[in-house]
């Protein structure tokens, strides 16, 4: 979505507020002791507040809307023009406290924001004259060679000096690892998963992958079109409203000062003010429940949306790949094989060989200590347990000599979309263990509770195949599962989708990225989710819960529903002052201190959005069968 920029320093609307409330203070001070001049300072209140509501009403103009502002500029100036000064100290108040909140709530959600954004790699290995440096990725020039350790982002595009192996999910959002073979192109952004590997760099950091997908992402929010503030929105139906009332008062008594008066209980405070606070209240109430906004649009625009999209890899499902199931040769244990597994792959660095030592430990096994273990980078790991030869990795047996056991293991990895890690054990296949990237124990029911909160469509948008899409889908109760896509197409199907209705885009990678943009809502999963991703979001989720987002919808729709009302009161309200104004039953004075006492009824009802919604009960954690257990069965 368009990010919103700025008015005015939040400093400086501040300072204009605390000015003009001392001058509306010290004016009523004067006058109760019957001292002078306390008119004037009333005069300048409402003088001082003109010029920064002009500017506003000028902005809104310029970029063809009619927001509330316009109704204030009126209030204000007439109020100098017939002599009512304190009528426009007090709307002044009122005006740039509206302000001051709105633009306070965005500030202080963005430095939530930014303590997040710090996770590109900035610094990288690089060999200058026979000797290895580290030097700022932004240095790195084509032709150097870059040496990347295990665990680190590839810096920049490069060709491989010798075969390694890589998450690549950041990017396509398949959670595989793929081994790349010495001269392959590898794309900055992969993580290296397994031991170091040496390439030559293709591109400066500004030409490579990484950072081209950022700038799509940038890109796409420059060109997406603002969504109006709930007050403006509001102000189209009441600025005409107030604006005849106020000329038929002005035209029928022959009394401007009519005119003006009702243009002071006009004054839109209640949309100035509630809108702000109900939202402001939920912001703070998001925050608290691990949810962090960019801006109360993104909670306004959150509270009507009906369609969401979802990344699946570290979206629903973990993004940490877990040993589903162990299959073995007729003479092997499922126990057996899994200890000997895991005790070579202690001391791997592979993705996947943490994958495999959790199963083990899940399974209340001990894995014992390797001795002469070896690392072979696109094949896995070896080493010797208990006078055995243990490798785990890729087979290295060939094909042909399969068993029938192994021939339906290969057969039921590629069914489910898993990963196949082989065992051998002296040089002979006994076992295989599936590996795949499980759904969050809790995405199903926050698929029910978002359904609950008035999504009307959800769909899946994933990088990997359509057979492991479709499945996940289904087993979520999702509408649709859109597989195999890039960067590009996950940007037109969301916009495809918003021509249907308010869309929301949920994922945490660098593909993610131009689709968080492009949405009317991006919200980044945040412990995992990437730089680019955090940066074209609205807001990040920073507990990796993804719970979360069915709290935030429920917080965003309160919100919405809570400033709609306010702000419909504080109207109804305006409307009975306005008339009462008209009839010449309320001079500006006290139609002023009326709106205030209208804006303190919106304000405390607008309050009540920083209370907790009704719980909604936590799933028990399911205890699940291990592999182990799954083999005996």
């Amino acid at each position: 979505m368009g990010h919103t920029t700025d008015r005015t320093p939040v400093n400086g609307e501040l300072v204009m507020l605390v000015l003009v409330t001392q001058l509306l203070v010290a004016g009523g001070v004067l006058w109760l002791t019957g001292a002078p001049f306390y008119d004037l300072l009333w005069g300048l209140a409402a003088a001082f507040a003109l010029g920064p509501t002009l500017v506003w009403v000028g902005k809104d103009l310029r970029s063809g809307r009619l927001g509330a502002d316009l109704l204030a500029v009126l209030a204000l100036a007439g109020t100098l023009l017939v002599g009512e000064r304190l009528a426009g100290a007090v709307i002044a108040v009122m005006v740039l406290s509206g302000h001051a909140l709105d633009t306070y709530a965005r500030r202080r959600a963005r430095r939530d924001l930014s303590a997040l954004l710090d996770r590109a790699p900035r610094h990288a290995s690089v060999w200058i004259n026979n000797r290895l440096r580290r030097v700022k990725v932004g240095d790195i020039a084509p032709t150097d060679r870059l040496v990347v350790a295990p665990g680190e982002v590839v810096p920049v595009d490069g060709t491989l000096l010798a075969e390694g192996s890589f998450d690549e999910s950041a990017l396509t959002g398949e959670p595989a690892i793929v081994t790349r073979a010495q001269g392959e192109f590898v794309r900055s952004g992969v993580v290296n998963a397994g031991g170091a590997v040496q390439l030559m760099a293709t591109a400066t950091e500004r030409d490579s992958t990484y950072a081209g997908i950022v700038r799509l992402a940038s890109g796409v929010a420059a060109e997406s079109a603002p969504v109006l503030r709930l007050a403006d929105q509001f102000a189209v139906v009441f600025l005409p409203v107030a604006l005849v009332v106020a000329a038929l008062a002005a035209w029928l008594s022959h009394d401007v000062g009519r005119a003006v008066a009702v243009l002071v209980t006009a004054t839109p405070c209640p949309l100035l003010l509630a809108a702000p606070v109900a939202i402001t209240s939920g912001m703070s109430r998001a925050s608290r429940l691990g949810v962090v906004l960019r801006d109360g649009l993104a909670l306004e625009t959150l509270g009507h949306a009906t369609i969401m999209l979802l990344d699946k890899t570290g979206t629903v499902t973990t993004g940490r790949p877990a040993v589903s199931a162990v299959l073995t040769a007729p003479d092997w244990a499922a126990a057996d094989v899994l200890e000997l597994a895991a005790s070579v792959e202690q001391q791997s660095v592979h993705v996947l060989a943490d994958a495999v030592v959790r199963a083990a430990h899940d399974a209340g096994l001990r894995p014992p200590e390797p001795h002469h273990v070896l690392e072979q980078p696109g094949f896995g790991a070896s080493g010797a347990v208990r006078h055995h030869q243990v490798a785990v990795g890729r087979l290295r047996t060939p094909t042909r000599d399969l068993s029938d056991w192994a021939v339906r293991a290969t057969r039921r990895a590629e069914e489910q979309g898993a990963a196949l890690i082989w065992v051998e054990i002296d040089d002979r296949p006994v076992g295989a263990l599936l590996a795949t990237d499980e759904l969050r124990p809790d995405a199903a029911d926050t698929v029910r509770r978002l359904r609950a909160a008035g999504l009307r469509r959800l769909v899946l948008l994933t990088g990997d195949r359509a057979d492991t899409a479709r499945r996940v889908a289904d087993a979520l109760g999702l509408d649709e599962a859109v597989a195999d896509c890039t960067p590009a197409d996950k940007v037109e199907r969301t916009r495809a989708e918003q021509r249907a209705g308010t869309t929301v885009m949920v994922g945490d990678g660098v593909n993610d990225a131009p689709a968080l943009a492009a949405a009317d809502v991006g919200i980044a999963l945040g412990t995992r989710a990437t730089t680019a991703a955090v940066q074209a979001a609205d807001g990040v989720i920073t507990d990796d819960r993804i719970g979360r987002l069915a709290d935030v919808m429920d917080v965003a729709r309160r919100a919405r529903r809570i400033a709609v009302q306010s702000a419909g009161i504080g109207m109804g309200l305006s409307l009975v002052a306005m008339l009462a104004a008209a009839l010449g039953l309320l001079p500006p004075v006290a139609g002023a201190i009326a709106q205030e006492g209208i804006d303190l009824a919106v304000i405390l009802n607008a309050l009540r959005a920083l209370a907790p919604a009704h719980p909604h009960p936590q799933p028990a954690p399911q205890r699940h069968a291990t592999p182990v257990q799954e083999a005996a069965r």
